[in-house]
């Protein structure tokens, strides 16, 4: 039976890693929830004459998916907008660095953040999410990435498609139906962009759906968002991290986005453009996440947590989603 990297990482290597940076734990390690990558929660010894210690979030990264500068672009990112007074939860630097390496794994070391989905059926909330949007992509726009890949058709387009082709993952009688699908839905998606017209990209939180936004009510200390997981982020268009925060029907969507660009509108300037670009976007995320998905397969724990992946069933749902996206590419976008 193959093994995969994490194998290896018990909780004796995962205290071991943070006491290699001087943080020691009680004993107390709980895993939260992460399929990409492996994270704990870890509470600490108390500090002499301190009734309870700190506790933080360990992230240990997946094997193989960023280099070290492209985490420490992350970080860098993260870093930038905690000193512009975003909420944003980045990684601690400790003895000099925010990333470390222990056995082979690479991990990072947050502080606790308690919070719970956004209400994001209340304008006041969106607005206030969409105030700290626009903060964010106002410092993503000082400078671009350096090592972090782009969010276009071809890095989450086509290159899936290559993925998923190489690994054989279509079963024989999906197959055919699933590549004409696909190649149907990017030809409307470039047909998109193409009309839109040259959009300004900048760096993104990238990954901006309501479980990595920590929402703490008014009336309690650090009241509002807090943005977690940068793990994701790239460059792209600014839309891309409004529109996963919508969902229902057309009505729906149209109020929430509205709450949203009003209250990105108080700091930056939304080019309404990129609202056609909505419906590609999610096409892009659709077929992406095939990919990561065949990506991790050899990873024990998305076989038990996604095993209808793979099945005949599975790419016909794809394919039917696939050609809904095409017809909804086509349609008017929403407005706001």
């Amino acid at each position: 039976m193959s093994s995969h990297p994490y194998d290896a990482l018990m909780p004796d290597v995962v205290l071991d890693a943070l006491a290699s940076v001087g943080l020691y734990g009680d004993g107390r390690l709980m895993a939260l929830s992460s399929y990409e990558n492996r994270v704990y929660q870890i509470h600490l010894e108390a500090a002499p004459g301190a009734a309870v210690g700190d506790t933080v979030v360990a992230k240990f990264y997946r094997p193989g998916r960023w280099s070290d500068a492209q985490i420490l672009e992350e970080h860098a990112f993260a870093a930038e907008l905690m000193a512009a007074e975003i909420p944003v939860v980045g990684a601690l630097s400790l003895n000099g660095s925010t990333l470390h390496h222990f056995e082979g794994f690479s991990f990072s070391v947050s502080p606790k953040r308690g919070g719970r989905r956004p209400e994001l059926d209340d304008a006041s909330v969106l607005e206030w999410i969409g105030r700290f949007l626009a903060r964010i992509h106002t410092v993503g726009n000082k400078q671009p990435f350096s090592h972090r890949p782009a969010l276009d058709l071809q890095t989450f387009g086509y290159a899936s498609r290559d993925v998923l082709a190489a690994g054989d993952y279509l079963p024989l009688d999906m197959s055919s139906r699933w590549h004409k699908a696909f190649e149907e839905a990017m030809l409307v998606a470039q047909n998109v962009f193409e009309s839109v017209g040259d959009i300004h990209t900048l760096r993104l939180h990238g990954d901006c759906h309501p479980g990595n936004i920590l929402w703490t009510p008014e009336g309690v200390e650090g009241a509002g968002p807090h943005f977690v997981d940068l793990d994701d982020a790239r460059s792209g268009p600014a839309v891309q991290d409004l529109w996963m925060l919508l969902s229902g029907d057309r009505a729906q969507c149209t109020r929430q986005l509205g709450a949203l660009v009003d209250g990105y509108e108080e700091f930056r300037e939304f080019d309404r453009r990129e609202l056609a670009l909505i419906e590609p976007l999610r096409t892009l995320r659709l077929v992406h996440y095939s990919a990561w998905l065949a990506q991790r397969w050899k990873d024990p724990i998305f076989p038990v947590n996604f095993p209808w992946f793979g099945t005949s069933d599975y790419w016909k749902g794809q394919v039917d989603m696939l050609e809904e996206q095409t017809e909804a590419m086509q349609e008017a976008p929403l407005v706001a």
